[in-house]
């Protein structure tokens, strides 16, 4: 019944059971509760449900890719829906689109989400469902919570609300504090073979089996990002320009040139993002107080305007930054992701190479590149993108910390 809530979840089958058992039991638990009220007789569904199954707070985890936030929703659809989790139903429709009214879904759309933001969610989260089964909250990117964030979010994780079921998404345990961990029940799902990618691509969206196995192996077992570099032109293009820089570096000034690229493709990326929101939301609050009305309160309430005008725009500002962010980081995993196959090349390891299938700069083969160079300097260049990476987190100025990279990348 529950196989297709999780057709998005390729090779993670010890996840899905877990999941079926849970949901199993939290239907026998509403069906107990109905029971004691004199309604609906108690008892398990068929097989499935087993005692400690459910519980009251979920984290899961998993790297980039592997489906965490797919999983958490689909759970949602699971304990939402009157049948169970039928994934036919308007419910299980509507947890999908986001749309639920027992269902909150929180994503974090700037660098942090604050304190102020988590004590109105967990307000909001203390109230009874309108549909009489659970109030769901499924909190994607969770280890964004700031201290002061976390606290508050723990007060509602000890103490929750008696039909208040809350699944938080970080990619490791260890992001969140360890009060909050060792209160949640942790799945973990691990990164998918590319073959089963590959056949979701082709059983789902009518793919060529040789892009989508290529896509697959390019995405490291992110569906979604297969899904776009075999589908979208842009983003292959992205990412083809992103492969040019081993080849191009060669000394000073290319190394210098292509850090300007890659940061003003990741600038150019959120100002197309921000752009297609930004306005709207302005032009939504503008009309909320009133603008271009008339009649007794309206001058007043736009006086109050400035406050709520400077806080969205600040909370744009810090959206565009991520975006930002979020695209460089992309393009510095895809730069490590070659050099991860140029060292298993110089070792000589059996392992599938992600870069396998793409088409090099002038012509060039993965192994003709791992000859030109040594494991040691492999190594110090991948020690260079990750060492990028955390510079970035730490607000280093995107143009300085990627050109010092790229340099390195020179330098080898």
């Amino acid at each position: 019944m529950l196989s297709g809530l999780f057709s998005d979840l390729p090779g993670q089958d010890a996840v899905v059971a877990q999941l079926r058992r849970a949901a199993a039991a939290a239907e026998a638990v509403l069906a107990g509760q109905r029971s004691d009220r004199g309604g609906v007789a108690g008892g398990r569904p068929p097989g499935l449900a087993q005692p400690g199954a459910m519980t009251h707070a979920w984290l899961f985890t998993g790297p980039p890719g592997s489906g965490r936030s797919v999983a958490a929703r689909a759970f949602a659809a699971a304990l939402l829906c009157p049948s169970g989790g039928c994934g036919q139903c308007a419910s299980c429709h509507q947890v999908f689109a986001g749309t639920h009214a027992d269902l909150l879904l929180i994503r974090p759309e700037g660098l942090s989400y604050g304190v102020k933001q988590t004590r109105d969610l967990v307000l909001r989260a203390a109230g009874k469902p309108t549909g009489g089964r659970w109030q769901v909250v499924l909190f994607e990117d969770a280890d964004r919570c700031t201290e002061q964030a976390a606290n508050a979010l723990l007060k509602a994780i000890e103490e929750p609300a008696p039909r208040t079921v809350w699944l938080l998404c970080a990619p490791s345990a260890e992001d969140l504090v360890p009060t909050i961990r060792s209160r949640c029940r942790v799945v973990t799902l691990v990164v998918p073979a590319s073959p089963a990618v590959a056949k979701v691509l082709i059983e789902r969206d009518g793919i060529d089996p040789a892009r989508a196995l290529a896509a697959a192996r390019a995405a490291q077992g992110h569906v979604g990002r297969a899904r776009r570099l075999a589908t979208d032109p842009a983003a292959a293009k992205r990412r083809a320009d992103v492969l040019r820089v081993p080849l191009q570096a060669t000394s000073l000034g290319p190394a210098l040139s292509l850090a300007a690229a890659l940061v003003r493709t990741a600038e150019d990326e959120a100002k197309a993002v921000t752009e297609n929101t930004d306005e709207p939301e302005r032009d939504a609050l503008r009309q909320a107080f009133g603008e271009g009305s008339t009649g007794k309160g309206v001058a007043k309430a736009m006086r109050g305007m400035a406050g709520a005008m400077k806080d969205l725009e600040d909370r744009q500002k810090s959206r565009a930054t991520r975006v930002k962010r979020d695209t460089l980081d992309g393009a510095l995993l895809d730069l490590a992701l070659f050099y991860r196959d140029i060292l298993m090349i110089q070792l000589g390891a059996d392992v599938e190479l992600a870069n396998a299938d793409t088409e090099l700069a002038n012509g060039a083969d993965l192994h003709q590149v791992a000859a030109a160079s040594t494991p040691e300097s492999t190594l110090r260049r991948i020690q260079a993108i990750m060492h990028c990476r955390e510079r970035l987190t730490l607000n280093v100025a995107p143009l300085l910390a990627v050109e010092e990279m790229t340099l390195s990348l020179v330098a080898g």
